[in-house]
């Protein structure tokens, strides 16, 4: 077809799919989520467990939380016990026994190996404080329970936290209750907590566990239209997703489940917790306004449980802290049950396509030892199963060609009056058996297909740091040259202000690209649609600059191969 105004909608829709189909329109996984309370019941303080109007009252009409922190009295150094697993460092406090300070051992903040692991966890005295915590509440007044400053007992003071040994912690309240901790970690990233308490008093005593992660300070997100950051949760097999200006709006906002997690996500990190898949467990995000400082919480609280008089009950829970490796989350979706932990990727509308172009893509790269000539032997796959299509289109478009003069004549012919214009061009389509879409059609495929790769390389973490050749050290960054610099053959650095018209040379392959294809297409009768056509390659040269290399890499050699397609039809159609 010739390249005219449906064409040239096709790449417009093309732009307004990737920019903000997922932002305006794009339905959500379905939930219908709870009444958000009154602001009234505020979110949680500073190191305080769920918030107290979450805790069954007395019969005297008052609630209790007693988890709540106090400022530590003593100068003593804090003592810790040491993480060290093949993929997690970093230590666990006595005080208090949070998870505060882990790092990611196979993941570095930048390309150079040397850079820091990146950070997961981080102590309330760190810049950025992030942590889970987990414990006791109870309705009833007067029970001592573990809090932020309580001093845990490791069963091993030189206890070293590993896959292979785990670690003991215990309490006593001196009421009558004994707290014990069995904190377990695997390879990988998930920690599994048994909390038991026994009770040598002579009274039954109503408890309720819980588990919170909290996080201080609004972080930077890396893109809020194309994909979640902060607040997230899984239940009864249903996500939810807030947003931290939501959670921070509403002060408070909550869901009941059985089984499910709750947590805090980043573009390629995520905290989750997590009871026994067989307990029911109040949900809440919440909102606190930390000293001046923004604290965001996401916590659960489980059904209570009555320890009688010489009994002793347990109950088991998890917390997540690493890296979002689809494997790793399927993994832990079956075992221990922290049902779908998967959708804290967010793979977006076009999941089902998506989440095929990732396993190709992986299987590919495994194949091939190189995520770039993965994208490019996807590209190549994608060609050829659209060449029937691709077909059909270059018929469509001798067939538009060699109807020009007709419609040029009909343009001339109607030239005042539209409407009879395109009663006659229905009619000469209709006479000469040309559909004028078909041409559209590869277009229009491609725009899912475009969507659901820009979403793999940008939210998969297998593409974060993942290399090509020459100059390109990251798919899924932009092109880092720029032709204001000639590439960099030039000593300086590109100042931010010259950001949005510094081109790399991938993008102006591209542009070459998508140019050469639109000189071998018929051109448009009409001037004005030429014109606009010829500006195409320029403006998504702009539009591609910013967005991941291996995208760009992806459009360039598709164009590259439609190039050398229509150049093979051509030649067939000519020798016949």
């Amino acid at each position: 077809m010739t390249p005219d105004r449906n064409t040239v909608a096709a790449f417009a829709l093309a732009i307004l799919v990737l920019l903000g189909w997922e932002y305006f329109f794009a339905p959500k996984k379905p939930l219908t989520p709870p009444p958000t309370p009154a602001a009234s019941a505020p979110a949680s303080l500073p190191g305080v467990a769920p918030v107290a109007s979450d805790v069954p009252t007395t019969a005297s009409g008052a609630a209790a939380a007693v988890g709540a922190t106090q400022p530590a009295t003593t100068d003593a150094p804090e003592q810790r016990i040491k993480i060290n697993t093949p993929h997690l460092h970093g230590s666990l406090t006595l005080t208090g026994g949070r998870l505060d300070d882990i790092t990611l051992v196979q993941y570095r903040d930048t390309l150079d190996p040397k850079s820091p692991e990146v950070v997961v966890f981080s102590p309330t005295g760190s810049a950025k404080p992030y942590y889970a915590e987990l414990g006791w509440l109870s309705s009833e007044q007067g029970v001592a329970l573990p809090t932020a400053t309580t001093q845990w007992i490791p069963e091993n003071p030189d206890a070293v936290l590993t896959d292979t040994t785990p670690v003991t912690l215990t309490w006593d309240n001196g009421q009558g209750l004994t707290f014990k901790r069995v904190v377990k970690v695997d390879r990988d990233y998930l920690f599994t907590i048994e909390q038991t308490v026994a009770n040598t008093g002579d009274k039954p005593v109503t408890l309720f566990p819980y588990a919170l992660i909290a996080r201080l300070d609004n972080p930077v997100s890396s893109s809020t239209y194309i994909l979640h950051e902060g607040p997230i949760g899984v239940f009864n097999n249903t996500s939810m997703e807030k947003k931290y200006a939501d959670v921070k709006k509403a002060g408070r906002i909550t869901a009941e489940s059985t089984g499910g997690w709750i947590g805090i996500t980043d573009k390629y990190w995520l905290s989750a917790i997590g009871f026994d898949p067989k307990l029911k467990v109040a949900a809440s995000f919440n909102y606190a306004d930390a000293a001046g400082r923004e604290r965001y919480q996401s916590d659960l609280r489980a059904d209570p449980l009555t320890v009688g008089a010489g009994e002793t009950k347990s109950v088991s829970s998890y917390v997540f802290a690493g890296a979002k490796e689809l494997g790793v989350l399927d993994q832990y979706s079956e075992s221990p049950g922290l049902t779908r932990l998967d959708l804290s990727i967010d793979f977006g509308w076009f999941w089902f396509l998506t989440i095929p172009f990732f396993h190709a893509l992986r299987w590919l790269n495994a194949l091939l030892g190189n995520f770039g000539l993965a994208i490019l032997a996807f590209s190549t796959v994608v060609r050829l199963l659209m060449f029937p299509i691709a077909n059909k289109q270059f018929s469509a478009m001798n067939n538009m060609k060699r109807l020009q003069p007709q419609m040029k004549a009909l343009q001339d012919r109607h030239a005042n009056d539209r409407t009879k214009m395109n009663q006659e061009m229905m009619e000469l389509y209709k006479r000469e058996k040309v559909n004028p879409l078909t041409g559209c059609l590869p277009i229009v495929i491609q725009i899912p297909v475009f969507f659901a790769l820009y979403k793999v390389l940008f939210v998969t973490i297998e593409m974060r740091h993942a290399p090509f050749y020459g100059w390109i050290h990251d798919l899924s960054a932009a092109d880092p040259t720029s032709v204001l610099n000639l590439f960099g053959l030039l000593p300086y650095s590109i100042p931010p202000i010259l950001h949005f018209v510094s081109i790399g040379a991938w993008p102006l392959i591209y542009g070459v690209t998508m140019f050469l294809q639109q000189k071998l297409s018929p051109q448009p009768a009409d001037p004005v649609q030429a014109k606009v056509m010829m500006y195409l390659p320029v403006i998504f040269t702009f539009v591609l600059a910013s967005m991941p290399a291996g995208l760009v890499i992806y459009w360039a050699w598709s164009n590259s191969l439609a190039i050398l397609q229509q150049w093979a039809l051509t030649r067939k159609s000519a020798a016949t």
